[in-house]
């Protein structure tokens, strides 16, 4: 039985530049991903408007993080949402 929505994933991440990621998918997918919009809407991301914060980035095996995993954005999002780099 084939997956119509194969699971997603971030496979590595990095920094690009004004709040945005560079992400690279289990699809081989790069991708970049603007994380102002979320900064600007949603209270739980206000935190990234730091600089040291945002970029302190890390991997939880499934999509990126910050401050221990207190906030993420999920794979899927970072997937639809991103831009082919």
């Amino acid at each position: 039985m084939k997956l119509n929505n194969p699971l997603i994933w971030v496979t590595s991440a990095t920094i690009a530049a004004d709040r945005k990621l560079r992400l690279v998918f289990n699809d081989g997918s790069v991708k970049i991903f603007d994380c102002l919009p979320l900064i600007e809407r949603y209270k739980i991301f206000e935190p990234l408007r730091n600089d040291e914060i945002f970029g302190n980035i890390t991997l939880d095996g499934w999509t990126v993080t910050w401050l221990n995993g207190t906030i993420d954005i999920a794979p899927e999002h970072l997937y639809s949402e991103g831009v082919a780099a």
